[in-house]
């Protein structure tokens, strides 16, 4: 089968043409030019609009290329260059230093040999080279460039389509091939742009003497976004030897509450992050007073009473407030009536003196103090007047020796105003490294939000688990390991996008596949029963894992009826063998239908001799017992509870909620499962990974009928359902989460 790339001329993929020569020895590929980019195999057509979209499928064409890497790992960094080849073309100059900055060290971008990441930055530099030129192409990026230049799979691709590529080039440089925008789908099943990276080292940072921090607003449960901000510090805490401070920000009393800080902890203690020292921003309110009295006194700061939405306006305009000259007299006067929290002292705040022609309007005179006459949870009614998160994160990040404070790219614009306060106040200075806040689609992280699902009782409580929240994933199956493993993997990128679902529990699927044990379970209602001439009635002991005899055995019934699903007899053929899990090969003699073509039951005798498992059908079954020797089961399966991938920022959650977001499927269960206990992660064979949200009790005189096992689907990061698991069909629309 000869698989065909046909190339657009209005778009120049220089990278799919070099990926093309490189499969072609083993993968015939003819290349022609047309009006559309697509790439035609194995009777499917797949439509290509951007370099990317090309590589990742001619990748998939030639997988023994690893052109798409080996490893999770190695998959979601090469994700991460081709998202990076999209914010090529809005920053040049930056995306040129961090490019270089990489490959400082590196040969290939990716692993130790070529990579479709190599081949989509290339073919990013190759079209803009001339104006890369002008702005300077550093020495890594150019060495790395020279030596993509001089594989013979480059040479020969440019020699080949010399005249169409310099169309293509002109085309591209004049704005007429645009990325799409990186909302849509590409040729990976249309999942979309994703955003992974790899870690970069800190700048400046020493073996044993890194000091980073996490401090949360004591507001609420801990969600997937807190929980990559707790983990990428403890990775770096743990990298270079150092110190983690567990810091509670508790600067707003309105927002402090002491049962969030014991949730936090709680949560904290579940992601198995042990910080090196708890601390309270509270403790260092005196010294901010200090701070803040100083400020005023050298002229630095005043204080204001302008009315609030006044003083918004004067701050869009760049006006100078009225009380920007006061004299530091009158600010420590009007300063001590906001500490008394009389009525004069609650109409004012301290602004920080900076700039207020400043371009960035986080420098336009920031508050850096508030007057709030209510107590508080730690310092009772002592003070009137408390500091904002802005003022205080510097100071207390300086006194607590932290290294480098880890934050995200929304605080990008005050980098400026912290390192303000720290030049203003002479204290030591932490380094600021950014990374990419996580958002994830189909979610929302804010608080206000996910309170208001719990209060409209459209969630079963924050550990719901269609929630976002650290309860929440790991309520529904994500193990810690598998959430660090994929914070590792996106690591500290900067590019701001939405990551699907999928990528996450692929992770995760990664850590409990080789070790959740196997079991059985069948439609509660679509059965048909299997005669299986010759056989007694006995019981045998079977590995639960097929690769890891560590995890143990398990009792299997056997007999002459056992069971198996509708959706199973169905796919039965007569004279063929089928391979029943756990038991062997037994030939299908007979499929008994009803009128209406149904089977009905089932008619076989044991092959068992016959090891000849490679073109069989792979069967789940249960051996037909008395009723009360099966587990009474439910399968539960979630859906988004937002429907909407990404909201805008216009739109109003409340129009995209998702009201049939659970679906409950009674199962006849394995006798084995009755032996589980909550929170163990297993496989139903055939059917997905399921956690037990509720473990079975049997029935007695204090608890009544017997308690049925509660299990929970976890999503693995697959599109599709085994054809015949019967899976709900929503679930095998797409990824569940």
């Amino acid at each position: 089968m000869v698989s065909t790339f046909v190339c657009s001329k209005s778009n120049a993929a220089v990278g799919g043409l070099i990926a093309a020569e490189l499969l072609r020895p083993a993968y015939p590929i003819e290349v022609r030019w047309g009006n559309e980019t697509s790439i035609s195999y194995a009777t499917r057509t797949l439509a290509c609009i951007t370099n990317n979209d090309v590589l990742r499928a001619l990748a998939r064409v030639a997988p023994g290329l690893r052109l798409y890497g080996e490893t999770p790992i190695e998959r979601t960094q090469i994700d991460h260059w081709l998202t990076y080849t999209l914010s090529m073309e809005k920053d040049p100059s930056d995306e040129l230093k961090y490019l270089n900055k990489c490959l400082g060290p590196l040969t290939y971008l990716v692993a130790n040999h070529l990579t479709i990441a190599d081949l989509a930055v290339f073919n990013e530099l190759y079209v803009r080279y001339e104006q890369l030129k002008k702005i300077g192409i550093p020495q890594h990026v150019q060495r790395w460039y020279n030596l993509m230049l001089a594989q013979p799979c480059t040479k020969e691709a440019l020699g080949k389509h010399a005249d169409e590529l310099r169309s293509a080039v002109a085309a591209a440089c004049s704005g007429k091939a645009k990325e799409p925008s990186p909302d849509k789908g590409a040729a990976d099943g249309g999942s979309g742009k994703r955003e992974q990276g790899k870690f970069v080292d800190l700048p400046g940072a020493e073996m044993g003497k890194v000091v980073v921090r996490f401090p949360p607003e004591a507001s609420g449960y801990l969600h997937i976004g807190h929980a990559k901000a707790a983990l990428l510090n403890q990775y770096y805490q743990q990298a270079f030897q150092g110190k983690l401070i567990m810091r509670f920000d508790d600067t707003n009393p309105a927002k402090e509450n002491v049962h969030f800080e014991q949730v936090i902890l709680e949560d904290l203690e579940m992601l198995q992050i042990k910080p090196d020292l708890f601390t309270h921003t509270s403790q260092y309110f005196d010294l901010m007073l200090d701070y803040c009295v100083r400020l005023l006194k050298e002229g630095k700061a005043y204080v204001d009473d302008t009315e609030p939405e006044q003083m918004k306006k004067e701050r869009e305009e760049r006006v100078e407030s009225k009380n920007r000259s006061n004299t530091p007299e009158r600010n420590l006067a009007m300063w001590s009536e906001m500490v008394k929290g009389s009525a004069a002292g609650q109409k004012c705040c301290v602004r920080a003196k900076i700039d207020m022609a400043s371009p960035n309007g986080c420098m336009r005179d920031p508050t850096i103090y508030r007057c709030k006459n209510e107590p508080h949870p730690r310092t009772g009614t002592q003070y009137k007047v408390y500091p904002t998160y802005d003022f205080a994160c510097p100071i207390v990040d300086a006194i607590e020796n932290v290294t480098h404070t880890l934050r995200t790219m929304e605080y990008h614009d005050r980098d400026e105003q912290f390192y303000w306060f720290i030049e203003a106040l002479g204290l030591r200075r932490p380094y600021i490294w950014e990374y990419s806040r996580l958002n994830m689609t189909n979610t929302v992280l804010s608080k206000r939000k996910l309170t208001w699902f719990v209060a409209e009782g459209l969630v079963d409580g924050w550990d719901d688990p269609r929630f976002p929240t650290v309860r929440g994933i790991l309520r529904r199956g994500m193990t810690v390991e598998g959430l660090r493993e994929f914070i590792i993997a996106q690591g500290s990128s900067k590019s701001v996008v939405f990551m699907e679902w999928d990528k996450i529990w692929a992770f995760n699927k990664k850590v409990i596949d080789p070790i959740a044990p196997r079991y059985t379970a069948l439609e509660s209602e679509a059965r048909v029963p299997v005669n299986v001439a010759g056989v007694q009635p006995g019981t045998m002991q079977a590995a639960v894992h097929p690769k890891n005899a560590d995890i143990g055995t398990k009792t299997v019934h056997y007999g002459p009826r056992v069971l198996i699903d509708l959706a199973d007899a169905k796919e039965l053929k007569e004279g063929e063998n089928a391979t029943f899990i756990n038991w062997g090969n037994l030939l299908i003699r007979k499929v008994n239908r009803g009128a209406d073509g149904v089977p009905v039951s089932v008619d076989a005798t044991p092959n068992l001799d016959n090891k000849d498992y490679k073109k069989t059908l792979k069967l789940t079954w249960l051996c037909e017992l008395p009723a009360d020797q099966y587990t009474p089961t439910y399968c539960v399966y979630f859906e988004h509870i937002i429907s909407k991938p990404v909201l805008g920022k216009d739109e109003d959650f409340k129009s995209y909620i998702g009201h049939q977001t659970r679906t409950e499927v009674p199962m006849l269960g394995d006798p084995e499962l009755k032996r589980l206990k909550k929170g163990d992660i297993i496989q139903l064979q055939r059917r997905g990974f399921f956690k037990v949200d509720q473990a079975y009790q049997p029935a007695s005189e204090f608890s009544g009928a017997e308690t049925p096992i509660v299990l929970f689907a976890i999503p693995d990061g697959h599109v599709a359902a085994v054809p015949t698991a019967n899976v709900p069909k929503k679930e095998t629309a797409g990824e569940v989460s």
